[in-house]
C-alpha cells in the first residue's frame, strides 16, 4: 500500500513492517501507540524504523492513519493518574 510520510511516498505491506520490527525493543509508550505481533510500540518509533526518518520530520497522525490502513490495532494514550492528595488527618510528612 502507497503512503505518503513526511512528504514522501512508501510502499509499506503489513508483513514488512512486522519483519522491520521483529527484534526491536519496544520503548517506554507515553503518547499513540501500536500493537505489532506481541509488542506495543510507540507509533513515533516504528516510523523511525520503517521510514529511516527522524521522529521530528513526520507526525503522529501520519503514523497513526499509515499503521490504520496497513490493519495494525493503534491506541490513544492513557490517561494520567491523577496524584494522590494528601488526607486531612495526615501532617506534612504522612505520618
Amino acid at each position: 500500500m502507497r503512503c505518503v510520510i513526511a512528504r514522501f511516498p512508501f510502499d509499506l505491506t503489513k508483513g514488512e513492517v512486522e519483519q522491520s520490527m521483529s527484534g526491536i525493543t519496544p520503548e517506554p509508550v507515553t503518547g499513540v501507540s501500536v500493537t505489532i505481533g506481541h509488542h506495543v510500540y510507540p507509533v513515533m518509533q516504528v516510523g523511525e524504523v520503517i521510514t529511516r526518518q527522524n521522529r521530528r520530520d513526520f507526525t503522529t497522525d501520519e503514523m497513526r492513519r499509515a499503521l490504520t490502513r496497513l490493519g495494525f490495532n493503534c491506541h490513544d494514550a492513557r490517561p494520567i493518574a491523577p496524584a494522590r492528595e494528601a488526607r486531612a488527618d495526615e501532617d506534612t510528612f504522612g505520618w
